[in-house]
């Protein structure tokens, strides 16, 4: 030890900087591979095939059918939960608007509530004992007991209403751009916004919203995507890739377009919608290799 002391010591100062600055990349290197593969192991509800653990920062994976449920073809879905063994959708257009309870193994419409003619319904979530139900240019929003589907309140927000969902602790909307606005459930206020952001840069037209597991998901309107994304940075941490549910299967890109995620968290299954389509997809996750 002391002849490697001596030797250091009779090194230029220029080698002795250029050294110690090695040492640092490589503690920083392993440090962010550590911290990728900790985020894989995490993930662990979701299959994987060939890295065995999500790439880091940012992970593609593909949807496999597990089955099939029916659907009104004709509801225009703009949101969708699973609460309590039942679907709870909304759906959208002037003077067609509801909130809906949905029997998942039939399809069939427990119970509607229209909504006025003016108003064009969005994305809901459950919080507590309340649902949450947006508007799309009205910038009010509606509050309905779940049990019993009662309007109870109202509230208002500035700007569109596009996607909702609830992380227990907030309540998170979109309004078609990359900002995500995370609201007070009780004062409905805005208590802080994220940007999201992908390695592409800006991730735009954010739709639906559902919390699965610590994180964010939402539909890219338009692309048959959905975004992973981490509630407390933007980051996306990965992309769903949807388009091979629906392929060969005739449909209009500017109204069948994916809009509806719902997650069983008691039995962990992810569902995803189409919008006037006759099918509710519950779907796995297969990772692909980076």
């Amino acid at each position: 030890m002391v002849n490697i002391f001596k030797q250091w010591r009779s090194l230029p100062v220029e080698a002795q900087v250029r050294a110690v600055t090695r040492v640092r990349i490589l503690a920083i290197c392993f440090a962010v591979c550590w911290a990728c593969n900790v985020s894989a192991g995490q993930d662990k509800h979701f299959h994987t095939s060939g890295t065995g653990g999500t790439p880091c920062p940012e992970a593609h994976y593909l949807a496999e059918v597990v089955r099939k449920l029916p659907h009104d073809p004709d509801a225009f879905t703009e949101g969708l939960i699973y609460h309590h063994g039942i679907f709870v959708e909304s759906t959208g257009l002037y003077g067609k608007s509801t909130l809906r309870v949905v029997e998942p193994e039939t399809g069939r419409v427990l119970k509607v509530v229209p909504l006025k003619d003016s108003l064009f319904a969005e994305g809901i979530a459950v919080s507590g004992d309340r649902i949450a139900q947006l508007t799309w240019k009205a910038e009010k929003g509606l509050v309905y007991d779940a049990l019993n589907l009662r309007q109870v309140d109202t509230f208002s927000y500035q700007g569109e209403g596009w996607g909702l969902t609830c992380t227990g602790q907030a309540l998170v909307m979109s309004n078609g751009t990359d900002i995500l606005r995370f609201i007070d459930p009780v004062t409905k206020r805005t208590v802080r916004t994220v940007e999201v952001s992908s390695a592409a840069g800006k991730v735009f037209f954010l739709n639906e919203l559902e919390f699965v597991m610590g994180e964010v998901f939402a539909n890219v309107w338009g692309k048959d995507l959905i975004a992973r994304i981490s509630p407390e940075t933007g980051r996306v941490t990965g992309w769903i890739h949807l388009d091979g549910l629906v392929k060969g299967m005739k449909r209009s890109r500017s109204i069948n377009v994916f809009n509806g995620i719902a997650w069983d968290e008691k039995n962990e299954r992810l569902f995803v919608a189409i919008k006037k389509w006759p099918f509710i997809y519950e779907i796995r996750l297969i990772q692909q290799k980076p």
